[in-house]
């Protein structure tokens, strides 16, 4: 469910005085957050997050497109590395393994 709009959005508050201050200043570094919670705004624009993943910071620059999204969409916490064809291909399915009878039940 999304969020009320009476609420508006959630931004952390350090977070928003540091952007606020740099805008002021004219400043861009990179800003370090763990708040990957907080929303996107107008103000957040041209601006660097580093933008913590679990393991390291991630360089996030904001554009026009990422208004309203969270910072945390743009930062992935998970590796995929692939399908190898080797290890498919060294499995065999279940259905190609033999039929065992069950130990001590039936037959010669």
């Amino acid at each position: 469910m999304a969020r009320s709009i009476k609420k508006g959005p959630f931004v952390q508050d350090s977070l928003m005085k540091r952007v606020q201050g740099m805008n002021a200043r004219s400043e861009k570094k990179v800003i370090k957050t763990w708040s990957r919670a907080s929303t996107v705004l107008p103000d957040f624009v041209g601006h660097t997050f580093g933008v913590h993943n679990g393991n390291k910071f991630i360089p996030v620059y904001v554009t026009e497109n990422m208004v309203g999204h969270k910072l945390g969409e743009f930062s992935p916490t998970r590796l995929f590395r692939g399908h190898t064809a080797a290890g498919a291909a060294a499995k065999p399915s279940v259905s190609a393994a033999p039929a065992k009878s069950p130990a001590g039940k039936g037959g010669k």
